[in-house]
């Protein structure tokens, strides 16, 4: 006999996507209501729009490997300029590489199927299918070291942020529109908790040689960042690949509050993640503040064990993110997702977004 009770795991029907004229955003709508991971890029462009006009949300975006080769990084300028983010983390790659075009020079359509060997003897590097200039980079890395010897003092412990902050301000009256200098126009405060990895760091060694010793400081970083969760009511994630920018932000959650002695945040409200009972009563000993939303595009896999593919459900044990928040997770090449959502995003979201205020982070 068959049971008359409806069967709570037959919801929504799957909807075939019928070919016809359709914007971008229409498109990946349509491709929310079908499978796999094309149903979560069209949910990851729903829970970002909602994002967006969530009035008490900061927005943070963790922008990793060397996606602005492939021609991403006016994307990241876009959506900064709109403030569909408001902190920005990113490798040292992504933070540099996009200078060099910025700059007038170009990367080049490549292949991935070439005698390295042959490149190396024309000084070409190759970033999988995409190549590049040797002399073009060395003229970025020269410039960074430039601005260092010349803007910044030596011996002075720096954070990232700080770095940025001084050096997109110099790109942005050289006409230099790179991400860091349009970050630092739009107010957007920029860090990358590995940046001696990158330009940045030989542009570092470029300046020893000249006698100018550059200090960053890691844990005027940390401290740094993790200071601006006072001026967040509530936080939303978004990540481009994973890595370190990834762990930075996601630590936001759970480690913020051992700035402070009692081990809560000014002006935040929390939520307890252990209690004790001590003489008849009940002690909260730990609290978090997880992340309301979260999304992630990423092509690793979450069996390996690493933090680029931990799912969202795993980081919710460690109470980084909320309980039942809006979180996706597509996995799928950057440079086929990125395009495509923040293109729908320009269909959908006719408004700039105010954003959270960090102007006093930059006045300090």
């Amino acid at each position: 006999m068959v049971s008359k009770t409806p069967n709570p795991y037959l919801k929504e029907k799957v909807q075939a996507i019928e070919v016809g004229k359709k914007t971008i955003s229409e498109l990946l709508d349509a491709m929310s209501q079908t499978g796999f991971q094309g149903r979560k890029l069209g949910d990851l462009v729903k829970t970002w729009e909602t994002m967006i006009k969530d009035k008490n949300l900061t927005i943070l975006m963790g922008y990793a490997a060397s996606l602005s080769t492939t021609g991403q990084w006016k994307i990241i300028n876009w959506l900064i300029k709109n403030r569909y983010i408001d902190i920005l983390v990113g490798t040292g790659a992504n933070l540099s590489e996009d200078i060099v075009e910025a700059m007038g020079n170009s990367y080049w359509k490549g292949s991935h199927l070439v005698d390295d060997v042959e490149l190396l003897s024309t000084d070409i590097n190759r970033y999988y299918d995409v190549f590049g200039k040797e002399t073009d980079y060395m003229d970025m890395t020269e410039m960074i070291a430039d601005f260092y010897v010349k803007n910044l003092k030596p011996d002075y412990p720096y954070s990232s942020r700080e770095i940025f902050s001084l050096f997109g301000k110099w790109l942005w009256k050289k006409g230099i529109k790179s991400i860091v200098a349009t970050a630092s126009q739009y107010g957007v405060p920029v860090f990358c908790p590995a940046i001696v990895d990158s330009p940045y760091g030989d542009a570092g060694l470029i300046a020893k040689s000249k006698g100018f010793n550059l200090i960053i400081d890691n844990m005027k970083d940390y401290i740094e960042f993790m200071s601006l969760a006072e001026k967040i009511k509530e936080s939303g994630v978004i990540y481009i690949g994973g890595g370190v920018p990834k762990d930075f932000i996601q630590l936001l959650a759970v480690t913020a509050d051992l700035l402070y002695p009692n081990r809560t945040i000014p002006g935040r409200k929390f939520e307890v993640l252990k209690v004790e009972r001590k003489k008849g009563k009940d002690h909260v000993v730990e609290t978090y503040y997880p992340h309301k939303y979260a999304l992630q595009i990423t092509t690793d896999a979450p069996q390996w064990g690493g933090l680029s593919g931990c799912t969202f459900e795993e980081a919710t044990s460690w109470g980084k993110e909320k309980v039942g928040a809006p979180k996706v997770q597509c996995f799928c090449d950057a440079t086929i997702a990125l395009p495509l959502v923040s293109h729908a995003l320009f269909e959908n979201v006719k408004t700039k977004r105010k954003g959270t205020d960090f102007s006093s982070v930059f006045k300090s």
